[in-house]
């Protein structure tokens, strides 16, 4: 009987690869060869799977923004709590709070830079940021009682909420940057508090 390959699996073997060398090496160093070896792959059996280390890449990226967006949608089918401790554990998908996410961000920052000339890297890049800033709009949305974003790219209705969810997704930003350029003074401990802090400030101020 013919073994049965998963191939799906095979490629999400190969991207967890490329993190792990990204994250070690960085981005310049990363490559089919290298990632291969990482795998504990030839280079030609990787190429079977990515033709290209342009494609590989691409699917690389765009495994950790799916892996991101389940987390939330994750969230959002099984909210708990109220809406600034909703909030807080929506922006932490985003943050380098754990080894996981750490890589996340590592990687996604690693490759920042090269989107930028990268026609199929930046439409990956791009739906990061509007992923990015829908969350930032729901959190916003919930914390000053105001109607949800109507799908993912729309604006919230109301202008202020909508300034104040533009700030929020810019905080997310740095707070991830921080967190990864300055670890030992920027733990998870402290991000998280920030969070929660900065949240606060969005909230009705009560009469």
């Amino acid at each position: 009987m013919p073994r049965i390959v998963d191939h799906d699996a095979r490629r999400r073997e190969i991207a967890a690869a490329l993190w792990r060398v990204v994250r070690t090496a960085g981005v310049h160093d990363t490559s089919v060869r290298t990632v291969a070896a990482e795998a504990g792959w030839s280079a030609g059996a990787l190429r079977h799977y990515f033709p290209t280390q342009e494609a590989l890449f691409a699917f690389a990226l765009q495994l950790m923004t799916e892996q991101t967006g389940a987390r939330v949608r994750g969230l959002l089918e099984h909210e708990q709590g109220d809406a600034l401790e909703r909030g807080a554990q929506l922006v932490e998908q985003f943050l380098p709070l754990d080894e996981t996410r750490r890589g996340e961000c590592l990687v996604w920052y690693a490759f920042a830079d090269r989107a930028r000339l990268d026609a199929v890297l930046s439409d990956v890049r791009e739906s990061g940021w509007h992923g990015t800033r829908y969350v930032a709009r729901i959190v916003t949305a919930d914390l000053t009682g105001t109607d949800r974003p109507a799908g993912l790219r729309a604006e919230l209705a109301d202008r202020d909420a909508e300034e104040r969810a533009g700030r929020l997704h810019v905080l997310i930003d740095g707070w991830a940057v921080q967190g990864i350029s300055y670890p030992d003074v920027v733990t998870a401990a402290s991000l998280s508090a920030q969070v929660r802090a900065e949240l606060s400030q969005t909230l009705p101020r009560q009469t």
